[in-house]
């Protein structure tokens, strides 16, 4: 179940980093236009995103700060949520990578941002939840630039396997 969830997390950073390139070429007004997403527009999807991770990081590890609010703006600034981002995206491969098939039968415990109830739950279908929760969220941001009129950038996870082999090849 490792290399499942490592081929998850390097996805999860090689989409991120396609998303991030995309969003680097709108206009400002553009960027951070309502466009009807749960988090409004790009601005706010991207900075979601990197709010739960941290969450999940502090649930998975107890280490890191963990925004009170799902809504919350880390970094008003493109380029700084963007080093963010990939901060945040090495700190999730090396997570990953330091786990082992003994933890991944685990549990974690955990209390909720929204209300002080406290979970217990097994660590793999916390770790399926999350890695599902950003292909979620990555893909309002992906409507969002297709319904711009932009090219929004491939992010099937299949592209992503396909240039992991040609690598080795």
């Amino acid at each position: 179940m490792k290399e499942h969830y490592a081929t998850f997390a390097g996805y999860n950073a090689w989409a991120n980093r396609r998303l991030y390139d995309a969003a680097a070429a709108l206009t400002d007004a553009d960027y951070r236009a309502d466009r009807g997403a749960f988090f409004k527009s790009i601005h706010g999807t991207l900075n979601h995103l990197l709010v739960t991770d941290r969450i999940w990081m502090r649930r998975f590890t107890g280490e890191g700060g963990a925004p009170a609010r799902l809504d919350t703006i880390l970094h008003d600034r493109l380029p700084d949520l963007r080093d963010a981002r990939e901060a945040e995206d090495r700190r999730i491969v090396a997570y990953v990578d330091g786990l082992d098939e003994a933890r991944l039968a685990g549990f974690i415990r955990y209390r909720r941002v929204s209300t002080p109830d406290m979970f217990v739950q097994r660590l793999m279908p916390a770790l399926d939840h999350w890695f599902n929760h950003q292909t979620h969220h990555r893909g309002q941001a992906h409507a969002i630039l297709t319904g711009l009129g932009k090219t929004a950038p491939e992010l099937d996870l299949l592209y992503y396997q396909r240039e992991v082999d040609a690598g080795r090849g």
